[in-house]
Formats: structure tokens, C-alpha cells, sequence
């Protein structure tokens, strides 16, 4: 029996080479995608926009540049949609390079914020064809690089959000450090947790009326397949924990820690969702594009298992809302895996000007476009 430690260095070699194999090379950005595999809601439509190699979170510039971070390239990229939205006129340049595991983006006052591993960085003029050399906004964060890409955001009250994910599959680390998500000032200081418990998010959103942070959470592994779920978690307020490493989706005790702390001490989770799919960004849609029923509610994409005897995953959920509460969760847009062989893995979503809906896929090197069309 291999100790704590063996048994976590064991399960970040394993999990590194598995998703090694699930990225794609640069060259992937170049191959035609088979979209007419995507199966979406009557009414509904998709087709590529940019081809972005590694993409995963994006966010709007003030002037309507698209950014959209690469974790796999080391890069900000500034992106330009067509007017016609063909991927092949969309203008895609650097906005920022030579960083360690980019994978999110922000931006306020005309700069571009770039996640690292250990440090977030602020890239001035952005939208220009000559933005700034990056400068360091907070190198305070640690360098472990299991779970260390960082979806960031700005929230209501101005504060950047920066989560820090567990440096394991399972451990009991600093609360502090680890497992939690921190929010600090525009210029770096004021650092600070806002919750704790989370093992890994890779995206929340606020909801639009009464400013409450909602977030996904990916589940530990090796519980088997079917459990632990991965969460929507709903924060109204700071100072919450969400249960890691001693509860995992409100009801399940975890085999090592959970003698500790009963799992009636954690918020549980205002969603749980499909076991494994590995949950990252999230939005709620404030758009009028899409049907009624669609507004104010939550799409969530799905980036895959990696480690399941049968692939989960892969595709673009959405759980409804009503009253501040989770009703429903269900399939929006899947096609991506085809039998146990995947063609994309989207990775983030992202509400456009005109009510469509993007996503983004590190897999395939995409932006698609989804839009109602009636």
C-alpha cells in the first residue's frame, strides 16, 4: 500500500500523460470538423467562427476583440470575429506570450488580465495592435501545476477572482493556499479567500440580479465511475466551504478524510452533475437571442472525462434557474464524442453582443457559434 504521498505523485504522473494524449497539436487547428455531428435543440444552429489553437477561457475586450487564453501555447490571443463569421476572415493575433499555463483571461480599463500558474499578469492597451509587454499584477500564488491553471474573472464588486485548486487528487492542504477560490484588488493587493473547500473550478459567472457567484467543481477520481459527481455550487456570500476533501457533492463521505468532519457542515452543491465530465466554464445566458426558456439560466461545458471506463462528457449542458435554485439539468449541444472517440472537447462558453452563444474548444483549435435561428 503506497502512502499519501507515493500515491499522489502516482496520480499526477498518470493524470499528466492522460491529458497529454487529449491534446491536440497546433496542426489539429488546420483539419476540417465534422459539425454536422452536433446535435442541438430544434431551432438551433453551429459552425466554427475562429480557429484558435489550444482555446479555452474567453472574454470581451470594450471594443469587441474576443480573448481567448491557450494553456497548451503559452498565449493570449486577440481575436477579431468576420462580420460574416467565417473562421477563415476572423483576424487572430498574439496578445500575449511566454506564460505558464495561461488559462484565463479578464479584462477592465482597457487591459488584458492573463492567468498563470503561480501569477496573474496585466497586459495595458490590449485592443491595440501594439499592446503592452505583460507586467506581474500577483506572483503570490502557488506553483504546483496539478490543478494550477486558473480560470480568472472580474466579479460585481470590481475584485479580480482567482481560484486555487487542490495540488492533488485527494489531500488535506492549507486552506489557506489550496482548494479555495481568492478574489484581490484590480492592482494586486488585498488578496483574500472567498471560499473554501473547492478542490478545482475552472469557471463561475454571477447571477444577473442578485450578484450571487455560482461555480462548477470537477469531483476527485478513483471512486469509480459513477461517483463523485461534479458540482454547481451557488456562493451568496464569502467565507462559505464547499466540502473538500472531507464531503464531496453534499452526501458522499470521502474513504480517507471523511471521519473528520461530518458532511452536514458544507454547503452543498445547488447542482450535481454528471459523474466525471470534467465541468468548466459556465455562464448564465443574458442574451434575448435564444427562446425565453433558455434566459437566466446556466450553460456549463462539459470538457470530458479522462480516466472513465466509458467516456462522459464532452459536449454543453444547461441547468435551469428559477428563484435563485437549480431545477434541472440537462443536454443542450453534444456530437463532439463520437462512441469512445472524441473530436473536440469544448471548454468554455461565452455570451456574444448579439445574444448568440460561443464555445470554445482546446481540443479541435475552435470558436463556435451557436445561434437560434427559429
Amino acid at each position: 500500500m503506497r502512502n499519501q504521498k507515493e500515491y499522489g505523485r502516482v496520480f499526477v504522473t498518470l493524470a499528466t500523460c492522460a491529458m497529454a494524449l487529449l491534446v491536440a497539436p497546433s496542426t489539429a487547428a488546420q483539419r476540417a470538423l465534422p459539425l454536422d455531428t452536433i446535435k442541438l435543440p430544434a431551432g438551433f444552429s453551429i459552425h466554427v467562427v475562429a480557429r484558435v489553437p489550444g482555446a479555452r477561457a474567453m472574454t470581451w475586450g470594450a471594443r469587441g476583440t474576443l480573448f481567448v487564453a491557450s494553456r497548451s501555447e503559452g498565449k493570449a490571443y486577440a481575436v477579431r470575429l468576420a462580420a460574416d463569421d467565417d473562421a477563415q476572415n476572423a483576424q487572430v493575433r498574439v496578445a500575449a506570450s511566454g506564460l505558464r499555463s495561461p488559462a484565463g483571461v479578464a479584462f477592465r480599463d482597457g487591459a488584458l488580465y492573463v492567468s498563470g500558474i503561480d501569477r496573474i499578469v496585466r497586459v495595458a492597451g490590449a485592443e491595440s495592435e501594439h499592446p503592452a509587454n505583460p507586467e506581474v499584477v500577483s506572483d503570490r500564488f502557488p506553483k504546483d501545476a496539478s490543478h494550477g491553471w486558473k480560470f480568472i474573472a472580474f466579479g460585481p464588486d470590481g475584485k479580480l477572482y482567482v481560484p486555487v485548486g487542490a495540488p492533488c487528487n485527494i489531500c488535506e492542504p492549507d486552506p489557506d493556499r489550496y482548494a479555495n477560490i481568492m478574489r484581490m484588488n484590480p492592482d494586486g493587493s488585498g488578496l483574500e479567500v472567498f471560499a473554501r473547500g473547492v478542490r478545482n473550478t475552472v469557471g463561475f459567472d454571477w447571477e444577473p440580479q442578485s450578484k450571487e457567484m455560482w461555480f462548477t467543481d470537477n469531483g476527485r477520481d478513483m471512486l469509480g465511475d459513477d461517483a463523485p459527481p461534479d458540482e454547481l455550487n451557488r456562493a451568496p456570500r464569502p467565507g462559505l466551504h464547499f466540502g473538500y476533501p472531507y464531503c464531496h457533492a453534499g452526501t458522499i463521505a470521502d474513504p480517507e478524510f471523511g471521519r473528520k468532519r461530518a458532511c452536514s457542515e458544507f454547503v452543498a452543491p445547488a447542482q450535481s452533475l454528471g459523474p466525471h465530465v470534467a465541468a468548466l466554464g459556465m455562464r448564465f445566458y443574458t442574451g434575448t437571442q435564444f427562446p425565453e426558456r433558455y434566459r437566466n439560466n446556466i450553460f456549463i461545458a462539459e470538457h470530458g472525462s479522462w480516466n472513465r471506463s466509458a467516456k462522459i462528457g464532452y459536449r454543453v449542458s444547461v441547468v435551469r434557474i428559477e428563484n435563485g435554485r437549480a431545477t434541472s439539468y440537462e443536454t443542450f449541444a453534444q456530437g463532439w464524442l463520437q462512441g469512445e472517440s472524441a473530436w473536440g472537447r469544448p471548454v468554455d462558453v461565452l455570451v456574444a453582443p448579439d445574444g448568440s452563444l460561443l464555445v470554445s474548444d482546446d481540443y479541435a483549435g475552435a470558436i463556435y457559434r451557436i445561434r437560434y435561428r427559429g
